[in-house]
C-alpha cells in the first residue's frame, strides 16, 4: 500500500492520478471534505473519475500523531507531499508546525511502521546559497545560515533535516527539490496565483530569474526515484531557468492578455514590501509581498538539473507547451 500525504494539493493530486494509472493501491489523507473535491475535480478534468473512486481516503493531519498512525497501517511506501506554502510573516508558527514538526511525525511513523522508502517533496527554496561571484545552484551548494531566508525556506530546510535524520536511522529516502510548479486544476493555489494576477492585468515585472517545471515532470521523477535503488539523495527538479519577465510574458501571451509593462526596480520592491508589512499590521490582513520575495524577484541564480537527467536518463517536457496548456486552462476556468 502506498500512502500519499498532501493528496489534495497540486503535486499530491497529480501524483495520485499517475499512481492509479499504474494500477497501484493508494491511500491518501485529507483534512476536510472540501479539499478532497479539488482532487476529484482534477480526475474529472482528465476523464478519470473511475480511478478517483479507487483512492482509499483517511481523515488525518500530519500534526495529529494518533490519526497519522492509523493511516500508516499496512503502508510500504510514502510520498510526503503535504506542506504549508505561505510567505506571510504572520504564519511563521504555522509553517514550523506543519513543515518541520509534521515532517518529523511522518518520518517517525515511517520508521515505526517499517516503511521501505519515502519520497519527500521539498523545494528549490531549501537548496543552498551561492557564494560571491557564483550563480549556479546544485544539490551540493551549501546552506548559509547567516543569510536572510524567508520563513517558508527555513521550514522547508528544517523539514529536509528531519528526513536526513531518518536516513541516518536506516530509512531509505529520496528528496526532490522542484522549482515553481505549473499544473492544471488548482485555481489560485501556488503558481495559480501568478496566473490569476496576469488574468487580472498585473502590470509589473522584474528582471530576476527562477526555475520552473511542470507537475507531470515532478510526479514522473518521484515515481521513477521510488522504484529505483537510489537512496539518500536529493534531486533538483527544474525543467528550465527563465527570467521572470519572460515567464510573465509567456503566460500573458497564452491568456491573450497584455504583457506586464512596468519595470519594478529593486528600490521599488524594497519599498513595497515595507508598505505591505505595515498594512498587514494595521488591518490584520495577510502579507502578500515580503523582504524575501522582494530579494528573490531580482535574483539571478540558476538551478542545475544535470543530476536528475544523468542518473535517471530523464528528458524534461518543453515548458513552453506546459505554460500554454496551464494558462489556457486557467483562463477557461474563470
Amino acid at each position: 500500500m502506498i500512502l500519499v500525504t498532501g493528496g489534495t494539493g497540486l503535486v499530491g493530486a497529480h501524483l495520485l492520478l499517475h499512481l492509479l494509472q499504474e494500477n497501484e493501491a493508494v491511500r491518501a489523507i485529507y483534512r476536510s471534505e472540501s479539499s478532497v473535491e479539488k482532487t476529484k475535480n482534477l480526475f474529472r478534468m482528465e476523464n478519470q473519475i473511475a480511478l478517483f473512486d479507487k483512492i482509499e481516503w483517511m481523515e488525518a493531519d500530519i500534526t495529529d500523531i494518533p490519526a497519522l498512525e492509523k493511516a500508516f497501517e499496512n503502508v510500504t511506501h510514502v510520498y510526503h507531499c503535504a506542506a504549508l506554502i505561505s510567505f506571510d510573516t504572520h504564519d511563521e508558527e504555522k509553517l514550523r508546525k506543519t513543515n518541520i514538526e509534521g515532517t518529523a511525525n511522518v518520518v517517525n511513523c515511517c520508521i515505526d511502521f517499517n516503511v521501505k522508502k519515502i519520497c519527500h517533496v521539498s523545494s528549490i527554496a531549501a537548496l543552498g546559497d551561492v557564494k560571491e561571484g557564483e550563480t549556479v545552484i546544485t544539490e551540493e551548494t551549501e546552506w548559509n545560515p547567516e543569510k536572510n531566508h524567508g520563513d517558508y525556506a527555513l521550514t522547508k530546510y528544517g523539514a529536509e533535516t528531519e528526513v536526513w535524520r531518518a536516513s541516518q536511522e536506516g530509512l531509505d529516502i529520496v528528496i526532490v527539490n522542484p522549482g515553481v510548479i505549473f499544473g492544471k486544476g488548482f485555481g489560485t493555489a501556488g503558481s495559480g496565483l501568478l496566473l490569476q494576477k496576469i488574468q487580472n492585468g498585473f502590470p509589473f515585472y522584474t528582471k530576476g530569474s527562477t526555475g520552473i517545471t511542470s507537475v507531470d515532470d515532478v510526479v514522473a521523477i518521484m515515481i521513477q526515484l521510488m522504484k529505483s535503488p537510489i537512496s539518500g539523495e536529493r534531486f533538483t527538479i527544474v525543467s528550465e531557468n527563465i527570467t521572470l519577465q519572460n515567464l510573465l510574458n509567456s503566460i500573458a501571451d497564452a491568456m491573450q492578455k497584455k504583457r506586464p509593462y512596468l519595470y519594478a526596480r529593486p528600490y521599488m520592491t524594497s519599498l513595497y514590501w515595507r508598505i505591505d508589512w505595515l498594512l498587514s499590521k494595521l488591518f490584520f490582513k495577510k502579507q502578500t509581498f515580503t523582504r524575501a520575495t522582494s530579494k528573490s524577484s531580482h535574483s539571478l541564480e540558476t538551478y542545475d538539473n544535470s543530476k536528475v537527467i544523468s542518473q535517471l536518463n530523464y528528458a524534461f517536457r518543453p515548458m513552453r507547451e506546459c505554460l500554454i496548456t496551464v494558462s489556457q486552462a486557467h483562463r477557461k476556468a474563470q
